[in-house]
């Protein structure tokens, strides 16, 4: 294929390879030496006990971190391992779609450059969460979505299905998908036919079948996935404010230039012959048929920046559209060339900015900042000397009250310690208990200081001790401190609290 290029084309072939790959080389370093947040220990543990779903997500995040450790053993690198490594297939799958959508290899380099640099890929490959997997799965839709267009052959349905159900297997998010797809076929009219076609049904068939783990799973355990995730859907107030948060966090997680391309592909897109039509109308409800229910949704509760990865992919062919194809004039193409010129550049430095500040604090001269709670700088630290206070009061199991608190003991205090999480036993229900007989031992309760204390815990335990206190530090702030309590004699015998989730409580 490259011979066919022009040397022009071959050369920026090679340099968007370059950059892709140097840009993943930097995820991996800084994936080694950041601590894990909170939400990458807690899937840390679920890749420990594989199952066909989770409380909280579908299982594919469990499986990226699996074949990580199993590669680089239990290490920040090798959680995050396979997670920065999948940006080299979703790279691929941008470039190829906007190739196949909007012709030329100027806008397909952009595209997959522009994308490579916002936040949602470069922090949301190397923080392992649901939306890593999503994110590439979403470029292999919007790709096998280009080739029925540009092939007419119905079995390209069967990869749309597959990489569907990929993109349902990571997070439910991705079920938009399927009216994003029908309103793409109504609204154009060459490809209505696709309506009456097998091969359409065949495909959502496929992504059925590979989705069909995570509904048994649901149907083993009460609906208790399904219900807490789609029972946010529910407007039980109106509470429009938080609209204004959107285009804020949005404009952080594209980077400000990115976001403003994209911007003006979309308008290009809806107002301008900026490619085909049937081309333009794909991006367009790819992107937003999933803004549009955020929108909605944002009216009664905070939609989380990290939500809108799955149209990321459309939003990058976008920006590319406007950063390449359309004939700007005036301020509008001096906007558009600032903003294809130093869109990357910005985008880099951004994302090594923000690792910089998550590890150390420096830039913000060591305040508090959105990262400050959420990674998990200081654990290794403080896991020695709660280990240490473990030991000295003969403690057979640690205890904690939050799933994020569980994840991070776990994964950074010696291998093979007894931890749990006291309350919310659903979210360990693919895990095995811990053994009976440590939890009839001393328990060591680790958990934020209050000045209140922690009355609920003399519930269920006759004894309560404060042992200890330990302080977790990025530089000189005090992120957080937590008390160390001991706790004997359980009421009842069973020192865990296993209520039922509320979504099973309605």
């Amino acid at each position: 294929m490259l011979q066919t290029k022009s040397p022009g084309d071959r050369r920026l072939i090679t340099n968007t390879i370059l950059t892709v790959a140097a840009l993943v080389a930097l995820r991996l370093v800084a994936a080694a030496f950041t601590p894990l947040t909170f939400d990458e220990a807690y899937y840390w543990m679920w890749s420990k006990s594989l199952a066909g779903g989770y409380y909280d997500h579908p299982p594919m995040v469990a499986f990226v971190i699996r074949a990580g450790t199993m590669i680089a053993g239990d290490t920040e690198f090798g959680v995050r391992l396979v997670s920065v490594l999948l940006a080299l297939p979703m790279s691929f799958a941008i470039w190829r779609a906007t190739e196949i959508l909007f012709g030329g290899t100027r806008v397909a380099a952009s595209a997959t450059i522009l994308l490579n640099v916002t936040l949602v890929a470069a922090v949301g490959t190397l923080i392992v969460t649901p939306d890593a997997p999503l994110l590439v799965a979403s470029s292999f839709v919007l790709l096998f979505l280009a080739k029925v267009l540009e092939t007419g052959r119905g079995a390209w349905w069967l990869a749309v299905g597959a990489a569907a159900g990929c993109a349902l297997l990571s997070k439910y998010t991705a079920m938009f998908f399927g009216p994003a797809i029908l309103l793409w076929l109504v609204a154009v009219p060459k490809l209505r036919r696709w309506l009456l076609s097998p091969w359409l049904y065949v495909g959502g068939l496929v992504a059925l079948v590979l989705f069909a783990p995570v509904i048994l799973w649901n149907a083993d355990h009460q609906w208790v996935s399904f219900i807490k995730q789609l029972g946010r859907a529910r407007i039980d107030d109106f509470r429009p404010g938080f609209i204004a948060e959107l285009v804020p966090t949005q404009v952080a997680f594209a980077t400000p230039l990115v976001f403003i391309l994209g911007a003006m592909g979309l308008h290009a897109m809806a107002w301008r012959s900026s490619g085909a039509f049937a081309a333009r109308m794909l991006v367009n409800t790819m992107f937003w048929t999933i803004v549009a229910y955020f929108v909605w949704h944002s009216l009664h509760a905070r939609v989380e920046a990290n939500w809108f990865a799955p149209v990321y992919p459309a939003f990058a062919v976008a920006a590319a559209v406007a950063a390449n194809l359309t004939p700007w004039e005036g301020r509008r193409k001096q906007l558009a060339d600032f903003c294809r010129r130093w869109a990357a550049p910005t985008g880099i430095v951004l994302f090594a900015a923000l690792i910089v500040q998550a590890n150390t604090g420096m830039l913000s001269g060591y305040r508090r900042d959105a990262t400050v709670r959420s990674v998990g700088v200081g654990w290794r630290e403080i896991a020695r000397e709660i280990e240490s206070v473990r030991v000295r009061v003969g403690a057979t199991c640690v205890l904690a009250p939050d799933y994020g608190t569980t994840g991070w003991l776990a994964f950074y205090m010696p291998k093979g310690t007894c931890v749990a999480q006291q309350s919310q036993r659903i979210r360990w229900v693919n895990m095995r208990e811990p053994d009976a007989a440590l939890l009839r031992g001393k328990l060591l309760y680790v958990d934020d200081a209050l000045p209140t204390g922690r009355p609920f815990l003399k519930n269920y335990f006759a004894r309560v001790e404060m042992v200890g206190e330990v302080q977790r530090k990025r530089g000189p702030l005090v992120v957080e401190t937590y008390l160390l309590e001991l706790l004997e004699q359980p009421k009842g015998g069973d020192p865990l609290d296993r209520s039922p989730p509320p979504e099973l409580q309605r």
